[in-house]
């Protein structure tokens, strides 16, 4: 009887920790989505783990660039719990979301925060420069951002940038020293992303780029 007695205890605390989790859980994502900081500010006092993945498989970091809730960015960047290299499953860090939507003091909070610059595979870089975020791009080539990054795909930010993003990110990046001759797996060049995409000022600018770089080395 003594032995179900505390079964029974365990069973109730059991239960009772789960669903006061689970109250927790949605409240703090829904605070996120309703810009609700002082609920989160309660809930991480509480104890509520930062690093807690949501519905979609993102962080509340990541959730909350993606809406974008900038106070919950700051209270979340100032948990020092909060691990800022937490990723969701296509690999994307909170660095490569903001750099994609051109959030500079973000960018700069997180990599005051030793968010990874380099990540391998698809890198920040390649994030800014298809949204063609030059403040941003410059910001990660000041932190040694290699600028040559081979995606999975063996795409490189230029050619992200040839494509998807501006002509003023094209132009940061080749002026940076850009490799403009690589080719990506599918032996696609820069020039192939800015022919396909339709854009002739960009595909002028990069051959441009490749005549006097041959120039200089005598070619």
């Amino acid at each position: 009887m003594r032995n179900w007695f505390r079964y029974l205890t365990y069973l109730i605390v059991f239960v009772w920790v789960s669903v006061a989790h689970s109250g927790s859980y949605d409240d703090f994502f829904s605070a996120i989505q309703n810009y609700n900081v002082s609920v989160m500010r309660r809930l991480l006092t509480q104890g509520f783990d930062p690093n807690t993945l949501g519905p979609g498989g993102d962080s509340g970091l990541l959730k909350a660039i993606r809406e974008p809730s900038f106070k919950a960015i700051d209270l979340l960047l100032e948990h020092p719990q909060t691990r800022v290299e937490l990723r969701n499953s296509k690999d994307e860090s909170p660095l490569m979301l903001a750099a994609l939507k051109g959030y500079l003091i973000v960018c700069q909070k997180l990599i005051g925060r030793d968010a990874d610059v380099n990540k391998p595979g698809w890198s920040p870089l390649h994030y800014a420069a298809t949204g063609g975020h030059t403040a941003v791009m410059q910001l990660l080539l000041d932190h040694y951002a290699y600028i040559d990054a081979a995606s999975p795909n063996g795409s490189t930010p230029l050619m992200m940038a040839a494509g998807y993003g501006s002509l003023d990110a094209v132009k940061l990046l080749l002026d940076a020293g850009a490799d403009a001759r690589l080719k990506n797996d599918r032996g696609l060049t820069a020039i192939d992303f800015a022919t396909q995409a339709q854009r002739d000022d960009a595909v002028a600018l990069i051959a441009g780029a490749i005549r006097k770089r041959n120039s200089k080395n005598g070619w």
